[in-house]
């Protein structure tokens, strides 16, 4: 099979009770964390099948996944799992993989958002398009990014960090600039990981989420969050 230039890797866990979206207990029960994370990456891998010349990745944990991810994830998606001991080594082995493969542009984001939008991953391939060393990041609302793209092998940016705090996008753009690498930020979009997360949510809940959200919502008014 052909491979194209750009790539997308949607990083995903498998969504089972207990093992996803914790952050969202007592408010939610293990069972229906585990349904909203479930919802949220159907959602989101049925929205980026509207990518053009894109080769798309769903690579999942843990190794049992395997069969539970294969149902879930669109034909056009080719499967491989994470490998690493902490975040930053897994998104590391996700781009090594990827450039060993022969992909010149590569994004990576997580499998828990709201669809992002689809301009936004033209604005990041746009941006990597360059015979410099690029970096692109998407910020997130809580401090950290939801999307960073490579054009070329970066392992710098995820050795030696520490995740889940509020500083990481400023830590790494800190380390491109110390490198002097050029890197570029997309607009701010979000995740869903807490109670506070649902509100802001339902604050910017609007037409085109409406739109590539049909599971995620249905889920929701099931749960009686409206």
């Amino acid at each position: 099979m052909a491979i194209r230039v750009n790539a997308l890797a949607v990083m995903a866990k498998a969504p089972v009770a207990g093992q996803v979206k914790t952050r969202l207990r007592p408010a939610f029960t293990a069972e229906a964390a585990a349904e909203l994370a479930r919802a949220l990456l159907v959602d989101q891998l049925h929205h980026l099948q509207e990518l053009h010349a894109t080769d798309c990745y769903l690579v999942f944990a843990p190794e049992e996944g395997r069969r539970l991810m294969e149902e879930l994830a669109p034909p056009c998606f080719r499967l491989f799992s994470q490998q690493g001991d902490d975040l930053g080594s897994r998104m590391e082995g996700i781009f090594s993989r990827l450039f060993d493969m022969g992909h010149k542009h590569i994004v990576l984001i997580g499998g828990d958002l709201p669809p992002v939008p689809l301009g936004y991953f033209a604005e990041a391939y746009d941006f990597l398009e360059s015979g410099k060393k690029r970096v692109v990041l998407g910020p997130s609302h809580d401090g950290g990014y939801y999307l960073v793209g490579c054009n070329q092998a970066s392992p710098e940016i995820f050795r030696g960090m520490s995740w889940s705090h509020d500083d990481v996008l400023a830590q790494t753009r800190d380390k491109l600039m110390a490198m002097k690498v050029d890197h570029h930020l997309l607009p701010v979009w979000f995740d869903i990981d807490t109670p506070d997360d649902l509100d802001y949510f339902r604050s910017r809940l609007d037409a085109s989420l409406r739109k590539t959200m049909p599971n995620t919502l249905k889920l929701l008014r099931c749960l009686g969050v409206k």
